[in-house]
């Protein structure tokens, strides 16, 4: 079957009779895979045609193998401090503690607080199981307990499928999970989109044209294909509405059909007829073979009709736990029958709220749903005792013969026997492409999205020309005269530190992709060290070319010596610069959650290289307690190595002669005649003979001056550009201990 839209925009299912048939054979929906490999053969229009064994529509009916996810007596609270109450500016906006759970932040007496209490439960492939309650209920809260993403040392309890004990590694490669914020890159199309999400999660062994028909089917699952070509789009891009977004983040996840989807809120901001169509594509999705768990606020009357299990929470305790069906007598034998015309999800919820503002709370129809539950499971063992129990390797290998989790296929693996599919199931990689890859397929996504948004690099190249040509003209032409040295030691001074400035502009970069980078490396579709060597890759020509167009605008305006040696010495510590720069300024963005947070702190700390940098107060006036901010002052490399290109030459150059000695002292107003005459009596005094065209000063007397005299300028170059890799190195730690989708 596949998605079509009525005129009402209702999704409604079209007859497909590659789908029909191979729903005849397994008696299952079709997984994308099984679509994939007949829409291949239909393309290449022979239906013999060999194909990657990545599917086998012969093996075995997943139904013969189910998955059951089961739960028991799951428990999690947190501390919170004693009166104690944060304003709203001072926390933060990521999910590692979701909105709806955090309404504890302004703390009572207790010293810690309860988010879970003994919740059990359990999920099958092929149905959807809904979590409901009020806000602050513990929805949330239960499924990062389910998803993996509470540590095991704060979480209490079990949780198994098929019997078996999930590792974070399994988990992390069968299952996927779709925040409640759609976390995309603005700029990119909905084909992209997904594209980009199929080149990270499926393997190498798979063509490009498969990945591409791969995506094409689940566009049409999705029902997107009116807008595969658009933009996602932001605040400053029109793009695709609410709910198309929202199934974009619900198709990048699923691109690899993992076992167990968890989604946290999926029609959050959805308008009804675009909630029922997200719900309708995630039940096709659980039809597929797919566990489907999921937090909903209200679900309504056509939602509700979609959903398998609910699971009603009040206060992180379980109020009911069935199926849709069975509310009506659940709450008749409680005491309060549902009104027939009365949506059942909004009756029994409002009767929660009721119940939790009375004195007794909820613990009247938390110990109902007890013996409730107690009653049901005997019945409900008696009908499952003849369903034979399966292991969960050999459910994920036949998962993986039907084309189930592409990615957890090892390359080149033949599913045509029993014994391969288990060797597949016990050798899930964890990552399903070489490191060099997703650093290509990162670098050609990241470029992709700026390429569409050309005035952000327009904007730097403009400050940087902007800086170059006010600087070129201000010092334009120095002379060789003792102010010609003080301009040039400003010049310089000011030229390193701007390099350093004009890098703050990267603080937002990675502080807009900070959370699409936790959702992607939270369940592998790529390592965090090929994001840091693709970022740091791509940004070098960019830094290059600002580079030289800030050197070719300023070197020969200012008159700088060396000539063409001389000029690319001079490049090459501005590229050094900018790369030392850019690589601070992205280590911090690891670091700092906040944008305006970040710029002020960026700035403050900048501001100190430069104070410590040796032109304000050169080395040897620096008080020994403050030495030790000298050496680590990034500015200070790049403005020695300059210094040391422009007056350490030879031959050596002369920048004071005779009665310029006297320039930057009172004597300098005293006349010319005067001031050989005085020349002439040091001469009789000193010994030496010192005329008006005697050279009194060299480059190499400033460069002591300076005190600029213990790294050669090549010295200087390189440990700007060693500053640059420990920065980098720097971030890829944050990203790897600081980034963890975990609460504690």
């Amino acid at each position: 079957m596949l998605p079509f839209f009525n005129q009402s925009m209702e999704l409604v299912q079209l007859p497909n009779p590659t789908a029909t048939r191979i729903r005849s054979r397994t008696g299952f929906s079709p997984t994308l895979g099984e679509l994939l490999k007949h829409v291949e053969d239909a393309q290449n229009d022979n239906p013999n045609a060999p194909t990657q064994h990545v599917l086998d529509l012969n093996s075995t009916p997943n139904s013969s193998h189910p998955f059951v996810l089961s739960f028991a007596n799951l428990t999690y609270s947190v501390k919170v401090r004693r009166k104690m109450i944060l304003s709203p500016c001072f926390t933060s906006n990521h999910d590692l503690l979701p909105e709806n759970d955090a309404t504890d932040a302004k703390t009572d007496n207790a010293a810690t607080k309860i988010l879970l209490n003994d919740i059990s439960g359990e999920a099958r492939d092929g149905e959807i199981m809904a979590v409901l309650g009020a806000s602050g209920s513990g929805k949330s809260t239960l499924i990062d307990a389910l998803a993996d993403r509470i540590s095991k040392e704060s979480l209490k309890g079990s949780i198994t499928l098929n019997g078996d004990v999930l590792e974070s590694r399994m988990l992390k490669v069968i299952s996927a999970y779709v925040m409640q914020d759609d976390l995309l890159f603005p700029m990119l199309t909905v084909e992209e989109t997904l594209m980009f999400s199929a080149e990270f999660r499926l393997p190498r062994s798979l063509s490009r044209s498969k990945k591409k028909a791969r995506v094409h089917a689940l566009i049409d699952q999705l029902g997107l294909r009116n807008a595969a070509t658009t933009v996602i789009g932001d605040e400053g891009h029109r793009g695709v509405s609410g709910g198309e977004r929202r199934r974009v983040s619900i198709g990048i996840d699923i691109i690899h059909d993992p076992i167990v989807l968890f989604l946290d809120e999926p029609t959050s901001g959805l308008d009804s007829t675009s909630a029922f169509m997200v719900v309708k594509v995630l039940q096709r999705i659980a039809q597929s073979g797919s566990i489907v768990i999921m937090s909903i606020h209200q679900p309504s009357y056509r939602i509700l009709g979609l959903l398998d299990r609910l699971i009603f929470l009040s206060h992180g305790q379980t109020v009911f736990s069935g199926s849709p069906a069975s509310l009506p007598p659940f709450f008749s034998e409680f005491g309060h029958p549902i009104p027939e015309n009365e949506n059942r999800t909004e009756f029994a919820l409002d009767l929660i709220r009721e119940l939790e503002e009375a004195p007794g709370g909820t613990k009247g129809l938390v110990d109902f749903n007890k013996q409730w539950q107690l009653k049901n499971k005997r019945i409900s063992e008696k009908t499952i005792s003849g369903i034979p129990k399966v292991s969960l390797k050999d459910a994920i290998s036949a998962s993986i013969s039907r084309g189930k989790l592409v990615s957890g296929a090892p390359a080149g693996t033949s599913t045509s026997n029993d014994s391969t599919q288990l060797a597949a199931a016990s050798s899930v990689h964890k990552f399903a492409n070489p490191l060099w890859i997703e650093m290509a397929v990162i670098a050609k996504r990241s470029l992709t999205n700026s390429r569409r948004m050309p005035e952000l690099f327009g904007i730097r190249l403009g400050a940087v020309l902007v800086t170059g040509a006010i600087l070129a003209t201000m010092f334009y032409h120095l002379d060789n005269s003792p102010k010609g040295v003080q301009e040039r030691l400003g010049f310089f001074a000011f030229a390193m530190s701007t390099t350093f400035y004009t890098c703050a502009e990267a603080i937002p970069v990675f502080l807009q992709e900070r959370y699409i980078f936790m959702r992607e490396t939270a369940y592998n579709a790529y390592r965090r060290s090929s994001y840091v060597l693709a970022h740091s890759i791509i940004s070098v020509p960019s830094l290059v070319f600002l580079s030289f167009a800030f050197a070719a605008t300023t070197f020969w305006a200012v008159g700088l010596a060396g000539g063409t040696s001389g000029f690319l010495f001079y490049f090459l510590t501005i590229v050094a610069s900018f790369w030392a720069g850019s690589s601070f300024v992205t280590f911090l963005s690891g670091v700092v959650s906040h944008v305006m947070l970040g710029f002020t702190v960026v700035v403050a700390i900048l501001a100190y290289f430069l104070l410590f940098s040796g032109f304000f107060i050169s080395r040897d006036r620096i008080p020994p307690y403050w030495i030790w901010f000298h050496y680590i002052s990034l500015v200070k490399y790049p403005y020695e190595g300059v210094l040391q290109n422009e007056f350490d030459l030879n031959p050596p150059r002369c920048f004071v002669r005779g009665t310029q000695m006297f320039d930057s002292t009172p004597l300098m107003e005293v006349p010319e005649a005067l001031k050989v005459e005085l020349l002439k009596s040091m001469s009789k005094t000193l010994g030496i003979n010192i005329t008006s065209s005697t050279c009194v000063i060299t480059g190499a007397d400033v460069l002591k001056q300076q005190g600029v005299t213990q790294l050669s300028k090549w010295n200087c170059l390189w440990i700007t550009l060693a500053w640059g890799f420990f920065f980098r190195f720097l971030f890829y730690l944050t990203l790897l201990f600081g980034s963890k989708n975990r609460r504690r």
